[in-house]
């Protein structure tokens, strides 16, 4: 392990970089399907809640409890595929980046939805972050 990877390490909990990639992934796994439960369930109460158009919410709801079971599923491999991971990383960043713009381009949040849009694409971004340096541990 190499004086870069000691932060990773600390934070997974783990010096070997599979494992370390594969506990990065879960966790995006879990927030992410359940950030989209939550959306598809209850995307009128959370689209009063947030400013946002319940319909917009439903759709994400169900595309990120997809994408957080294909993440998972990734994390439940012995050795996820780098492609795969390398997609999951770019994925995270664009929707990170994307959170912000829309923010900024056409969405009128309430204050909860001005203050929880940032802090998903922060989360996402970390997620990308963690992620893409595990994978270079891992290489």
């Amino acid at each position: 392990m190499t004086t870069s990877t000691y932060p990773l390490a600390t934070l997974a909990r783990t010096t070997d970089p599979t494992t370390m990639l594969r506990r990065f992934l879960g966790l995006d796994a879990v927030v992410t399907a359940g950030n989209g439960i939550a959306y598809a369930a209850a995307s009128g109460p959370l689209g009063d809640f947030l400013g946002v158009d319940s319909g917009l919410l439903l759709g994400l709801g169900v595309f990120l409890t997809l994408f957080g079971a294909g993440v998972g599923y990734l994390a439940s491999r012995k050795s996820p595929p780098k492609a795969a991971v390398q997609a999951v990383v770019e994925a995270n960043a664009v929707w990170a980046v994307a959170g912000v713009v829309a923010l900024v381009a056409w969405l009128s949040p309430t204050t909860a939805g001005a203050v929880w849009i940032p802090l998903q694409a922060v989360t996402v971004g970390g997620f990308a972050a963690l992620q893409y340096a595990a994978l270079r541990a891992n290489a």
